[in-house]
């Protein structure tokens, strides 16, 4: 017989293998980043004028924000009245049905707002809107 304490068979190690579950978690996390879409916000604060008919953002759009000192802009960067048509071409020859989306300050002259209309519509956006509240 042996030693008192002593098994004469040796002992199995009890070990989980995780590899299998990091591969999930992977696959999981690849399949979230490739599936989020991303908006782009203005990069400022305007407060937007109210209205009933208001609806829901499209995910792919492009938004561009005048506000009430007349600054025209993008991605958190003054674009000015040249550059409007030149980022509205940028997105539409991706895709054409991409809408613009102006936010405007409700406090903006008019007239300045037409002319970013009439820019983003010679940059050859089909959809233009405004961006208000409900």
């Amino acid at each position: 017989m042996g030693k008192f304490g002593q098994n004469s068979e040796p002992e199995d190690e009890a070990a989980i293998d995780i590899s299998p579950l990091i591969d999930c978690i992977f696959i999981l996390l690849i399949f979230f980043i490739v599936t989020t879409t991303f908006v782009e916000e203005t990069g400022i604060e305007v407060d937007k004028p109210q209205a009933a008919s208001a609806g829901d953002l499209e995910k792919q759009s492009v938004m561009i924000a005048v506000t009430a000192e007349g600054q025209i802009v993008y991605g958190g960067k003054e674009i000015g009245m040249s550059g409007v048509q030149s980022t509205v071409r940028r997105f539409v020859e991706k895709d054409e049905s991409t809408p613009v989306i102006i936010q405007v300050d409700e406090k903006a002259p008019s007239g300045l707002f037409v002319r970013v209309i009439d820019e983003a519509k010679l940059g050859g956006a089909a959809k233009v809107s405004v961006a208000t509240q409900k």
